[in-house]
């Protein structure tokens, strides 16, 4: 007999990770296109947000927020946070309320469409295997709070973690 629980994943399987991978690939060319004409990193920030948005609808993840109040949109942070499923980033994304960049592995920057809007959207590219290059990309995240007015998002683990 069939539950609930058995359904999980083959809905997930079936639905669910086919529908990430379209929204990703549609929303990451919406992304490219509006880059090339002229959209800046702000821009693509809040494209980034919006598909965020869809993939936690899409994946049926309920979310309780607080202390958003706390967050003074005219200034800028280091935000931190822990990085223990793939919908970390999509979570921050949707629901922090600021305009910031986050530092990734320099692997993502090298997937087609997904590295494109990385590099055109600001985020800093860390490569875990150079020390040199990743102190480069933390200090240039430290002229973005100041130069460019954003806030900078890190997960400290490097990866995701139990």
């Amino acid at each position: 007999m069939w539950s609930h629980r058995n359904l999980r994943p083959l809905l997930s399987y079936l639905f669910i990770a086919p529908a990430i991978i379209v929204i990703t690939i549609g929303f990451g060319m919406v992304s490219l296109c509006l880059s090339l004409l002229g959209a800046r990193e702000n821009r693509l920030h809040e494209i980034a947000r919006v598909w965020a948005r869809w993939l936690l609808k899409l994946s049926f993840v309920e979310t309780e927020v607080e202390g958003l109040e706390k967050l003074d949109p005219a200034r800028n942070y280091v935000l931190v946070a822990n990085h223990a499923s793939y919908m970390d980033t999509p979570l921050v994304m949707a629901h922090i309320p600021l305009q910031f960049r986050f530092f990734a592995k320099l692997g993502l920057f090298q997937i087609p469409l997904m590295g494109t809007h990385l590099g055109r959207a600001g985020h800093f590219p860390v490569d875990r295997g150079n020390v040199r290059a990743s102190l480069k990309s933390m200090a240039e995240a430290a002229r973005a709070i100041s130069a460019r007015g954003v806030s900078v998002l890190l997960f400290p683990e490097g990866g995701r973690s139990e």
